[in-house]
């Protein structure tokens, strides 16, 4: 999505652009697999910040919303603990305050009042002078606030982990669960993670959607106005070096050995990817190396074909374990898959509200493992392990899927070589301290002529984040060429 975004812009301001994709689709990590007549998502599966894709396609002289069609959830997801603990968390806010007066008392309805209030207020102070800047610092920001600003600061709550954070708002452990989910948003751990984090609840109050006909559908909208604007998509196409002469990025060469001469490069890889040597030696210090132990963390998931029965199933929907310290040490610390772990289903053919699901839906279960997919893979005994328990919390929430027919079912291993040095690390870097942020690499590289775009560079994943990186990768070309 960062190098699509990318590309449309510099399109759009007249620029000659071919994307080289090494996949048979648009998409990269925002990807599906297709089995038979069905198609399984197996990344991300809902829409935030829409009005990113809004300004994208306005400024190409389209209107996103004649080209996609988004279903806004009501619901953003139903949570349980046991068969008689579940929550739903609703885009209005008051909504989500009275569901949990209902489920843990008017102390806790408050707590999430005031947690609201300040998610906002962390949205807003960040948005400019983080999200949206080209390279933001610690300085940068600080310069932002000043020093009358250091209550703000501490409002925003910059200093904490956001597992610290939210015991300011919550007494009890499952609402700390499931706010502290935020953190797995970006593959970090809630113990280890900056409590700004908490803006993410203002971002799904402002739109969590679907998209109609499946998640792809954006990025190949995406990719159709590119073209209508002139950019050639070239699939099938792996590069496998960038080329430097004089100093500046001049092209690059796919595995094929064809040699594709352009005045800038921008790679939408992983960023672990430069650093590993997978673009030539020339680049490999370009930006620094993401270090394995700053890894996010990766992904199991399981694609089924299922009937869901006893659980009144939303569209998403999480199931969370007594012990949640535990499942993060496993994956973090122990670097195995948690004994116990926290279980997100997405059913996907419940996005549509004006469509009712097939009796056998399509079903994603995805569980956090350690993003170690390149020096082993999961034992198969370990993943039936796995399976048995997430099915044995599933069953204790109320939750029985009935005639499951098990499609695929992906390992970090399997993200690893979907995206070469990785090690199925689906987020980049991890989250993890207060300087984590500043650390993912920016637009611009020690190489001139020579960007980054995507997921794991700035401002971070997500689909909306990996849009804005793109345009920011564009925006400094332009500046960069306008200088010259």
């Amino acid at each position: 999505m960062g190098g699509l975004s990318a590309a449309l812009k510099l399109a759009v301001n007249g620029f000659d652009v071919t994307v080289l994709e090494r996949g048979q689709r648009p998409g990269g990590k925002l990807r599906e697999q297709q089995i038979g007549e069905r198609r399984f998502y197996t990344g991300p599966t809902v829409l935030t910040m829409p009005w990113v894709f809004e300004e994208l396609f306005a400024e190409a002289g389209a209107s996103f919303s004649e080209r996609v069609t988004l279903h806004r959830a009501e619901i953003l997801a139903r949570h349980a603990w046991s068969r008689d603990e579940r929550l739903d968390l609703f885009a209005d806010h008051e909504r989500s305050a009275e569901a949990i007066r209902a489920f843990a008392g008017s102390a806790e309805a408050d707590g999430f009042r005031r947690f609201a209030k300040d998610a906002k207020r962390v949205f807003n102070a960040l948005e400019g002078p983080f999200m949206l800047s080209p390279r933001p610092t610690p300085l940068s920001i600080f310069g932002r606030f000043g020093f009358s600003g250091l209550g703000e600061l501490m409002q925003i709550k910059a200093v904490f982990t956001l597992w610290q954070a939210l015991g300011s708002y919550f007494k009890d452990e499952r609402l700390r669960q499931l706010f502290g989910r935020y953190a797995t948003y970006v593959g970090s751990s809630p113990y280890q993670s900056p409590a700004t984090l908490m803006l993410i609840a203002d971002v799904e109050s402002r739109g969590v959607c679907a998209v109609e006909g499946g998640i792809h559908q954006l990025p190949e909208a995406v990719a159709e106005l590119a073209e209508e604007k002139g950019v050639t998509l070239r699939y099938d196409t792996e590069v496998s070096e960038v080329l430097v002469e004089g100093g500046r990025a001049s092209g690059v060469v796919s595995t094929s050995g064809e040699r594709i001469v352009a005045d800038a490069v921008i790679v939408n890889a992983d960023a672990a990817a430069m650093g590993a040597g997978l673009f030539g030696a020339t680049v490999s210090r370009a930006i620094p190396r993401v270090p394995v132990a700053k890894r996010s963390h990766g992904v199991v998931t399981w694609n089924l074909l299922a009937k869901p029965t006893g659980f009144p199933m939303q569209y998403h929907n999480v199931f969370f374990p007594r012990d949640y310290a535990a499942e993060f040490h496993a994956v973090f610390k122990d670097l195995r898959l948690p004994s116990e772990p926290t279980v997100y289903i997405c059913a996907q053919d419940r996005g549509n509200p004006n469509v009712a699901p097939d009796e056998l839906e399509r079903l994603l279960i995805v569980v956090n493992a350690p993003a170690r997919g390149d020096v082993q893979d999961i034992a198969e005994a370990e993943i039936q392990l796995c399976e048995k328990q997430v099915m044995t919390l599933l069953a204790h929430c109320g939750l029985t899927l009935e005639q499951p027919q098990t499609i695929a079912v992906t390992t970090p291993a399997h993200f690893e070589r979907a995206y070469p040095a990785s090690g199925g690390a689906v987020f980049g870097r991890s989250s993890h301290g207060w300087r984590a942020s500043f650390d993912r690499p920016g637009a611009t590289t020690k190489v001139p002529g020579l960007y980054m775009a995507g997921g794991s560079v700035h401002p971070g994943p997500g689909i909306p984040m990996a849009s804005i990186s793109g345009r920011i990768a564009a925006d400094a070309l332009l500046d960069d060429f306008q200088a010259r």
